[in-house]
C-alpha cells in the first residue's frame, strides 16, 4: 500500500472518529501532495520518497510556526501547531541517532578515501554518499558541520 492510499485511509478513519486535529492536518498534507503532482507541464503520480519529502517540509514548517508563535506569547496556537507536526511525524521515518549518523559518517570517509580524495577536498564526494542514507531521517546543517569537523 502506498504512503497516500495510507495517509487517505487514515484521513476517512479520522473523519468518521470526528477527531478534528488529524483530519486537518491530513487534509493539508494530502492538499499539499496533490498540488505537487499536478505541478509542472504534466500530472503525475509520487513516489513514496517524493511523498515523505513532502511529509518532511510540512512537518519543518509545522516546527518553524509553533517557533513564531512561543516567541509571540501565543502558546495554544504554538500547542496546536506541534500537535500536527506529531501527527505528520507518524508518517515519517524513524530519525537516525547522533551514533548512527557518526557510523555514516566515518563509512563515506573510508569509501572516499578509497577512491582517493582526502581532506577538505572530500567533503563533496562524502557528502554524495552519506546525504541519500540520511535525508529526512537528520538535520542536514548538522551532518555537513560533522563532515567538516570529521574531514579536518
Amino acid at each position: 500500500m502506498s504512503l497516500k492510499t495510507q495517509l487517505q485511509g487514515d484521513l476517512s478513519l479520522a473523519i468518521k472518529a470526528q477527531d478534528s486535529l488529524v483530519s486537518g492536518t491530513l487534509r493539508l498534507a494530502l492538499s499539499a501532495i496533490t498540488t505537487e503532482e499536478v505541478a509542472g507541464k504534466q500530472a503525475r503520480e509520487l513516489t513514496d520518497a517524493e511523498i515523505v519529502n513532502i511529509l518532511i517540509k510540512e512537518s519543518k514548517k509545522r516546527k518553524e510556526a509553533a517557533e513564531a508563535f512561543s516567541a509571540a506569547n501565543r502558546q495554544e496556537l504554538a500547542d496546536k501547531e506541534l500537535a500536527e507536526q506529531k501527527v505528520l511525524e507518524k508518517y515519517l521515518p524513524s530519525a537516525l541517532t547522533e551514533a548512527e549518523v557518526d557510523a555514516i559518517i566515518k563509512a563515506a570517509i573510508e569509501e572516499a578515501a578509497s577512491a582517493g580524495s582526502t581532506g577538505m577536498k572530500a567533503m563533496g564526494a562524502v557528502m554524495k554518499i552519506v546525504q541519500p542514507q540520511t535525508a529526512g531521517r537528520f538535520d542536514g546543517s548538522l551532518i555537513a558541520s560533522k563532515v567538516k569537523d570529521a574531514l579536518t
